[in-house]
């Protein structure tokens, strides 16, 4: 708790100022900076309203499990992180969503919050020096959506979970209609060592607007599956040479990178660096983190038709272009896989890409925007259904 008590002595002017400089931008996909989304929050002091500090730990994204590994192992980096959040915009309460399907982490966080009590670490009057904090841990219960952060809220609430128009953005109006701010959990157990080491140390890690460390998940086709940290400028084949390199037969066919929500990259480009600008260049992104590796024997036509299946399953029904979309590409892909389409292959291929820009287009949310990233990154880069 060194980065709590620095954290003190800078008060909240100070912690934003460091979080600014550090160039820390949110690790749960969005990339906004996170120095600026407190500053929202801390310019609005004084208004009479109620601040809040919400933990995205609902980490539902296929591939990704960094975030359980975090807080299994080292759930007083999230509290404390979360705490430093409540000093720095006035909040005086927090809530942790967790997925359901984390019960070690679950139990491992509320042993870690009733310890954090017990030392004087959250509470009424933290280390003796006026700040009150608390939070609460609230667990999902399978819904994919509830990872969207107004979605989340309405979880919170007890409401369905569907997510919410935007404006207000949550810094206006979030859970329970107060100013809110929502860090991912990797977010925020960076927030200690910026705070311990200072902004513009944190923000010589790193390259370009891609400052600090980043997590990520190798899973598939890789010889040591697991979570794995480096400084945001290695290259996805120094990830896959961290993991013992490519496994199943050996020859590597694509990377699925940032998710079911990202993007398939063919082994011609594993030596773009891991950056939001670098993967921007080749139209991927980092998501959540994950990189998940396909050898030559498996037929990617079944992956994009699980991915699809995956979405069309997952959408709460809300908005049209998600709920009609995301079931017509699970059944144009079904119709190709099953060389049955509707007209001609390539007329089938153009009515999905159709589909694509208009769930784009028109979604609420981002499961409806990027449900079909995936299917078209693959038509780009490979001839499919040719």
């Amino acid at each position: 708790y060194d980065g709590l008590r620095r954290a003190l002595d800078l008060g909240p002017e100070g912690v934003v100022r460091e979080v600014i400089e550090s160039r820390l931008l949110g690790r749960g996909g969005a990339a906004f900076p996170t120095g600026k989304k407190w500053e929202a929050l801390l310019t609005q002091r004084g208004l009479g309203r109620t601040h809040y500090i919400v933990c995205n730990a609902d980490e539902s994204e296929p591939g990704t499990f960094k975030d359980r590994v975090v807080i299994e192992g080292d759930p007083f980096a999230v509290l404390e992180g979360m705490t430093i959040a409540g000093l720095a915009t006035g909040a005086q309460k927090g809530y942790i969503y967790l997925r359901g399907e984390y019960p070690l982490a679950a139990e491992r966080l509320a042993h870690a919050i009733q310890a954090a009590r017990a030392q004087g670490f959250l509470g009424n009057d933290i280390l003796g020096r006026g700040l009150r904090f608390d939070i609460e841990l609230r667990r999902g219960a399978g819904a994919y959506i509830c990872g969207e952060e107004t979605a989340l809220f309405n979880s919170i609430e007890g409401y369905r979970g569907e997510p919410r128009n935007k404006p207000p953005f949550p810094t206006q109006a979030g859970l329970f209609r107060q100013p809110t701010v929502v860090n991912n959990v990797e977010t925020l157990i960076n927030v200690p060592e910026i705070i311990r080491t200072g902004g513009a140390a944190y923000a010589r890690i790193g390259t370009g607007n891609s400052a600090g460390y980043r997590l990520f998940c190798l899973c598939g086709h890789v010889v040591r599956p697991g979570v794995y940290e480096v400084p945001f400028g290695a290259t996805l084949r120094n990830l896959i040479d961290l993991a013992g390199g490519v496994g199943g037969n050996g020859r590597l066919q694509a990377v699925l990178l940032g998710g079911a929500a990202g993007a398939f990259v063919s082994p011609k480009e594993l030596d773009t660096p891991l950056t939001f600008e670098g993967t921007r260049a080749i139209g991927a992104t980092l998501g959540s983190g994950v990189i998940m590796l396909f050898d030559d024997s498996t037929d990617l036509k079944q992956v994009l038709l699980r991915i699809a299946g995956f979405f069309r399953h997952e959408t709460c029904g809300q908005c049209v272009p998600c709920r009609v979309g995301t079931v017509r590409q699970h059944e144009a892909l079904e119709r190709l896989v099953k060389q049955r389409p509707l007209g001609s292959a390539a007329q089938e291929v153009g009515a999905l890409r159709e589909m694509a820009q208009a769930m784009r287009d028109a979604s609420i949310c981002g499961l409806g925007q990027t449900a079909s990233t995936a299917l078209e990154s693959a038509l780009n880069r490979w001839s499919l259904f040719e």
